[in-house]
């Protein structure tokens, strides 16, 4: 079967235009509480903190980390409720129906939501250039961190929405699994100030490495080699991709 061209560019049209109809909830509310993070982290905090971290200001320091929390939120919510939402209205057969093969709904629907999250990151990014100066010492592996983390986790998201049975654990995994694991990833201080025992754990933690290899991208500072943290953020993208190539294989959750 040659590719749909006309599918893809329906749903992934039809994600789009529903992120224009929240386009408060799904862009201003980010960048309000980015900027709640600055004047809380960056001001009260970071000017306590004069020598900075590893040699970068408090305030900038931070800014890879909350660009990396935004997003984490984001990718799970787009490409969640994305995929939940036909589930829940009983439009999903109508969907498997169609002359639209496992590929193309997965590129429409990741696709639009992968284009919202980074449009927020880039937007955020921008808010945080007017607080504090960022710098960014290698912009080809940011944006190659920065795609490959908002597509492994939009991929991660549309799992969840095939997964939940209901909008309570469409929110159970971003608010307790995913934000506390970032915020134990070394989002707003270095993990090397952490206690030999504690730092050893926080290295269980796979946020660590994703967060450490944009911060990297941006002022060539991180807490772990870098190298691992790019194989680490691949093989959480594989990991997704052969889940979500399962899913469609056996109709899980999907057929029934």
């Amino acid at each position: 079967m040659s590719f749909n061209s006309h599918g893809v560019k329906a749903i992934y049209g039809f994600e789009m235009a529903r992120f224009g109809r929240t386009f408060f909830q799904s862009l201003v509310t980010p960048v309000i509480t980015t900027s709640l993070y600055f004047v809380v982290f960056g001001a009260a905090i970071g000017s306590r903190m004069g020598g900075g971290m590893d040699g970068v200001p408090y305030g900038s320091f931070i800014v890879p980390g909350l660009v990396m929390l935004a997003i984490f939120t984001e990718s799970l919510n787009n490409a969640s409720f994305g995929i939940y939402l036909p589930k829940f209205t009983g439009t999903i057969y109508e969907l498997l129906s169609a002359p639209v093969s496992p590929f193309e709904i997965v590129l429409a629907y990741v696709g639009a939501a992968s284009t919202k999250s980074l449009i927020l990151g880039l937007v955020i990014l921008a808010t945080a250039n007017i607080f504090v100066p960022v710098s960014v010492a290698h912009p080809v592996w940011m944006v190659a961190f920065l795609v490959l983390t908002v597509v492994t986790f939009c991929l991660f998201g549309f799992i969840l929405g095939v997964w939940a049975n209901g909008f309570e654990q469409l929110s159970f995994i971003p608010m307790l699994v995913i934000t506390p694991l970032t915020f134990l990833g070394g989002a707003f201080y270095s993990i090397d100030m952490l206690p030999g025992v504690w730092r050893t754990l926080s290295l269980f933690n796979p946020i660590v490495y994703l967060i450490n290899g944009f911060r990297w991208s941006f002022y060539g500072v991180s807490d772990v080699n870098v190298a691992l943290s790019f194989g680490m953020t691949l093989a959480f993208f594989l990991i997704c991709l052969g889940v979500v190539a399962w899913i469609f294989r056996t109709g899980y959750r999907l057929k029934s």
